[in-house]
């Protein structure tokens, strides 16, 4: 494949790349973002050529163009709209990222008031939803109880579920930022055997949301705000992450039309495996099997050695070959609340002793393999009274606003399709039935 040289001027019209395959000739557009890698657009490929690409994981193809998140994996940016992550995470709070993510801007005074207006007055949800959660076992998973629940919620609110109606989009959009952190308190206290304990509408998000969770009826119960703001700076830095696996498992199900608490509740499903959403339990439990410094070099070892079949976790991202820009605003946020609560916690002193070794090990420089945000993000739940479980609940509700934006753009996108991957099939060619008496 060739592709023309780009113009100096700014504009792309008329840039090709030309695929040829035993004779057939394609030329396929060549198609620049504001920022970022040219994409070829390989849509006429299977028509003109009669072949499919391939590409396992599609690491090398764009599903979609989007203005919410950029990554650049090499340098350790990330951007939600042209906003860097540590300036939002330093300045911003959870509230007004959503804002920021899901209409493109940063919001005047007045429009976040009226923003934190009528997302505090949908935190409630419906009553009824408590005798649904009954139906779960009291041992049941917290990640299994939201993919329940959320998924209800479209059997609960049939005035937004039209995704043809932009009214009912954005109060779809509300609800979901609203009553996430709701049902997922809701989800930590019956895995607990506490009862739920109701949203209050004069305390901000995230203090909100831990009194929901840590808050008991025999007793007062006020967030401490270094912890409350700790929280919120978590849920900043899990907001959106480009076309992660469960961004496009819910851009993957509302292609097909499906209502948003359906696509929401995909995306929970897909959060909950290991690979994505878990990482900071495998960090955490890493760092605990670890247990003291002096156990460090043993460790490292055994990782370096290819038949050990032991990994660094934390350490190292699909998409960044350089710094995760989240890990070094969660390192600050690990000491802030450790030193808060007084806690002189063993793990952390593992944890900053591994990320010393492994920034300056040759080993792994070379292999690129950095501290990532879930290396750090362990800790700080742990800190904060939350149990392991309800570490990707947690993440989930910090992606709730990511995924409603990319939802919502990707219903207003005109270029928006179904869809339908392709495959390259290995399987049996055409064979002939052969009734069960004949068969040897």
């Amino acid at each position: 494949m060739t592709a023309s040289e780009k113009p100096a001027a700014a504009t792309d019209i008329g840039r090709t790349a030309t695929l040829d395959i035993a004779g057939k000739k394609v030329s396929m557009p060549v198609r620049s973002g504001t920022i970022g890698p040219d994409v070829v657009d390989i849509g006429k490929v299977y028509a003109n050529t009669g072949a499919f690409t391939y590409d396992p994981g599609f690491t090398s193809t764009a599903n979609c163009s989007s203005k919410i998140t950029y990554i650049d994996g090499d340098k350790g940016v990330l951007l939600y709209r042209g906003y860097p992550i540590e300036q939002l995470a330093e300045q911003s709070s959870h509230l007004e990222v959503c804002y920021l993510l899901l209409h493109g801007e940063l919001p005047t005074a007045k429009q976040f008031e009226e923003f934190r207006s009528i997302v505090t007055r949908h935190t409630m949800v419906h009553e009824q939803m408590t005798r649904f959660f009954q139906g779960f076992r009291r041992d049941a998973h917290p990640m299994a109880i939201m993919c329940g629940s959320v998924g209800a919620l479209s059997a609960f609110y049939h005035d937004s579920t039209d995704i043809n109606d932009p009214k009912q989009r954005i109060i779809a959009a509300h609800r979901m930022i609203a009553k996430m952190p709701t049902l997922a308190a809701m989800a930590y206290k019956y895995s607990i055997g506490q009862p739920f304990i109701y949203p209050r509408n004069d305390l901000d998000y995230t203090s909100n949301f831990m009194q929901m969770c840590f808050a008991v009826p025999c007793e007062p119960y006020a967030a401490d705000p270094v912890l409350s703001r700790a929280l919120d700076r978590i849920f900043i830095l899990h907001a959106d992450h480009e076309q992660n696996a469960s961004t496009s498992t819910v851009r993957l199900a509302g292609s097909s039309g499906a209502n948003p608490f359906a696509c929401i509740a995909a995306g929970i499903a897909c959060l909950w495996g290991p690979a994505h959403g878990g990482a900071n339990e495998a960090a955490l439990k890493m760092l605990e099997e670890i247990g003291t410094v002096k156990n460090i070099k043993a460790h490292v070892e055994k990782v370096k050695d290819k038949n050990s079949g032991v990994r660094l976790m934390g350490f190292g991202h699909r998409v960044y070959k350089n710094y995760d820009p989240r890990a070094k605003v969660m390192q600050k946020t690990t000491q802030e609340v450790l030193k808060v609560l007084g806690v002189n916690d063993p793990i952390l002193e593992v944890a900053m002793e591994l990320e010393q070794i492994a920034l300056h090990d040759d080993f792994f420089i070379e292999k690129k393999l950095y501290p990532n945000v879930d290396f750090y993000s362990g800790i700080v739940l742990r800190a904060l009274g939350f149990p392991v479980s309800m570490f990707t609940v947690l993440f989930a509700v910090a992606r709730t606003i990511g995924w409603i934006s990319q939802w919502r753009e990707m219903i207003e996108d005109p270029e928006q399709k179904i869809g339908r991957p392709r495959q390259l099939y290995v399987g049996p060619t055409n064979r002939d039935y052969v009734p069960v008496a004949k068969r040897g």
